[in-house]
């Protein structure tokens, strides 16, 4: 199960986050989000890193903890993608195609004439196009 999603833009600033468990829980992920942005931000600016993983858009596991896992994803325009799951056990391929379909929903709503760039996305489309997402996540790896 998807706990929370997040979009960082490039600056570390948060343009979206969304919890997706009880109220009491939100503080919680929102310290995971920001502690996993650290380990984006090392893998990023790693100067070790191979030529096929230089045009690798998807981080993969960035931050276990004992309850979640965090999983990233960087765009092309260095906005980065979070995902906090509860399940221990996802496939990669999984949250590749949840990724695609989260940057995908993304680029739509800053594509609006009315988004302002690098501010939080308020968009009702965009959050129950994220949710719809979530819930197919949920429904594709538990069927």
């Amino acid at each position: 199960m998807i706990a929370s999603v997040a979009v960082v833009g490039h600056q570390n600033n948060p343009l979206y986050l969304q919890s997706f468990t009880n109220a009491n829980d939100a503080l919680k992920l929102h310290h995971i989000v920001h502690c996993s942005l650290d380990v984006i931000d090392e893998r990023v600016n790693n100067p070790k890193r191979s030529v096929s993983t230089l045009n690798e858009s998807y981080l993969g596991l960035l931050y276990p903890t004992e309850s979640y896992k965090v999983y990233g994803y960087l765009s092309n325009t260095k906005a980065k993608f979070l995902v906090v799951t509860t399940d221990l056990d996802v496939k990669d391929a999984d949250i590749r195609s949840f990724f695609r379909r989260f940057h995908a929903a993304y680029v739509d709503a800053v594509s609006n004439p009315f988004h302002v760039p690098e501010k939080k996305i308020v968009s009702r489309t965009f959050a129950q196009r994220v949710s719809g997402i979530v819930k197919a996540f949920a429904a594709g790896t538990n069927g």
